[in-house]
């Protein structure tokens, strides 16, 4: 376990676990979240080795409306997603740029399209819903395009 934060927000921090055993079982989950709560930690990450009991799953799921807890595989994280030819460049948009954008273009949060929590860009940036990413991809015609998406 160690932890980590922002660079530009040392208060955000977040706590990240690998535990020992090849299958997480609702025993360590319940660890790490009284970890969290003794560290005063919101989120936090679990990597685990071969699989997650359902019920694990479902107790972090539980604990979701106070903590923001996710899982990865081990071998999930082994290749860095962003870093692929085919993946365009994505920033997190902070609230204050998401009402400069929602304005400028005179859109409702609706209006905009949608980036699901479970796509693997949004869980690489542990994107919860009503945040917005920007995404900009290289165009022949215009240089670059640049969209817009909602996490739902």
């Amino acid at each position: 376990m160690f932890m980590v934060q922002k660079k530009d927000d040392p208060a955000d921090q977040m706590l990240v676990f690998f535990p020992e055993d090849s299958s997480v079982g609702i025993k360590a989950i319940k660890e790490y979240c009284q970890l969290m709560v003794a560290k005063g930690v919101g989120r936090g990450i679990v990597v685990y080795q071969d699989k997650i009991t359902p019920s694990a799953a479902k107790v972090m799921s539980e604990v979701s409306s106070s903590y923001h807890l996710e899982s990865f595989q081990e071998a999930d994280l082994l290749v860095n997603i962003t870093e692929h030819t085919l993946v365009p460049q994505h920033i997190v948009l902070t609230p204050e740029e998401k009402e400069t954008l929602l304005k400028r273009y005179r859109l409702k949060e609706t209006q905009l399209p949608r980036i699901q929590p479970s796509d693997p860009i949004a869980r690489y940036y542990g994107l919860s819903r009503g945040q917005v990413v920007k995404i900009m991809r290289p165009s022949e015609t215009s240089g670059r395009y640049v969209s817009y998406r909602l996490c739902y």
